[in-house]
């Protein structure tokens, strides 16, 4: 399916803030990026960089006064998430340099605090992508999910004690289970068509077989017609804004409409 999305975030502030928007996708095995495009109210300079994930990054100041950004992009992406029962375990010593790092423990993913609910959850499952299906399936059974139940600090072990949250707690708690099995996950903020009510979502990706599959244990049923914004091992890396400084946050606005396409358009990056 071919998606148009966006977001627009209007800001307020006294004095000029330093800050980096995470907002631009890239074309990856999942996605091809169509167009793109973002502008800001009132226009100031921009240094455009990638991290250390592979995420675009926008550093800027945020001038004194009202400041908004607004971004649109359009993509070509799978209507199905690819499903693969048959994807094994990857021994440590096996897996890819790139996927080490999304094994360990992180700020909101204590996978050290959690192996023995991991183990109860998977006991029954083979070892590989059904134990991480086993995981997305007993959050979507036992933690409630619930607008406004969490906070910024709330972590996967909190969730696993209150067992209530949102999008991001379900990543997160999702994440830990599995790399307290030694499987390695990590973090995906984006757009997910029909999402309702619609917002900016996140879900989680695991290292099974040869390649990163995706999850979503918000979900009652896996779909697809996803456009990932920014990968990391937890919210820290994938935060949409990051400022130095005092800066509100107004409104923000977020679409995910099917596009009509256009022949002339070509990947973009």
């Amino acid at each position: 399916m071919r998606l148009e999305a966006g977001c627009q975030l209007s800001f307020e502030t006294n004095a000029a803030v330093p800050a980096i928007f995470m907002l631009r996708p890239c074309s990856n095995v999942d996605q091809q990026i169509l167009s793109e495009d973002c502008s800001l109210q009132p226009s100031v300079t921009v240094h455009e960089y990638q991290d250390g994930y592979g995420n675009w990054c926008k550093r800027l100041m945020v001038p004194p006064g009202n400041f908004q950004l607004t971004t649109q992009v359009q993509a070509e992406v799978p209507d199905t998430v690819e499903v693969n029962v048959k994807a094994n375990f990857v021994s440590i010593e096996n897996l890819p340099d790139s996927a080490l790092q999304f094994l360990l423990p992180s700020r909101y993913c204590q996978a050290d605090l959690l192996g023995d609910l991991a183990n109860q959850i998977v006991a029954d499952y083979p070892m590989g992508y059904p134990q991480v299906e086993a995981i997305q399936n007993w959050l979507h059974a036992n933690i409630k999910y619930q607008y406004g139940s969490s906070n910024s600090s709330t972590s996967a072990l909190d969730t696993a004690e209150s067992r209530v949250g949102v999008c991001r707690d379900f990543a997160h708690l999702s994440i830990a289970l599995c790399r307290s099995l030694n499987i390695p996950a990590r973090m995906v903020a984006g757009y997910l068509y029909q999402l309702k009510p619609m917002d900016l979502h996140a879900w989680f990706e695991a290292f099974v077989g040869d390649r990163w599959y995706t999850f979503d244990a918000t979900q009652k049923e896996l779909r697809g017609n996803r456009i990932a914004i920014a990968y990391g091992r937890d919210a820290a890396d994938v935060a949409l804004v990051t400022h130095f400084g005092s800066l509100t946050l107004t409104q923000m606005r977020v679409w995910v409409n099917e596009s009509v396409p256009y022949e002339n358009l070509s990947p973009v990056h």
